[in-house]
């Protein structure tokens, strides 16, 4: 049960990197989104200025859940296999044959979307704002 046990925490260090990394990855997006609502209250750029770091972080957060969950699926296999099986293999490309397990599945995400769609959506009413704010002065 040893070899099985070490194999399982080498793996749950990686998902929990790949998630510590996915949180920090929307804490920058929302801190670059907020620095570009000042440079747009300014006058600089507009809603494709917003959108850009929003659409690129997403993408970004996209390939780290995908990862996780390749990841989990090899914890979930290497559970169930016997001490004599037990490898230490950390390659995942066998888990790669659900529509969940791909890149585009996971930027697709219900969480993903929620989080980033939202602020998508905050980046163009910002942007419309403004623009509207300083048409009028």
């Amino acid at each position: 049960m040893n070899n099985k046990q070490k194999h399982l925490e080498f793996i749950q260090g990686v998902i929990n990197r790949l998630a510590t990394t996915s949180f920090r990855v929307k804490g920058w997006a929302v801190v670059l989104a907020s620095a570009l609502f000042v440079l747009m209250k300014e006058g600089l750029g507009g809603p494709p200025v917003a959108l850009v770091p929003v659409l690129l972080f997403w993408g970004l957060d996209g390939y780290f859940l995908w990862q996780e969950r390749l990841f989990r699926a090899l914890y979930d296999h290497v559970r169930v296999l016997e001490e004599g099986s037990v490898d230490f293999s950390m390659d995942v490309s066998a888990f790669r044959n659900d529509w969940k397990q791909t890149w585009i599945g996971a930027v697709w995400s219900i969480t993903l979307i929620l989080f980033y769609g939202a602020l998508a959506v905050v980046a163009v009413a910002v942007a419309l704002l403004f623009n509207t704010i300083g048409k009028d002065t």
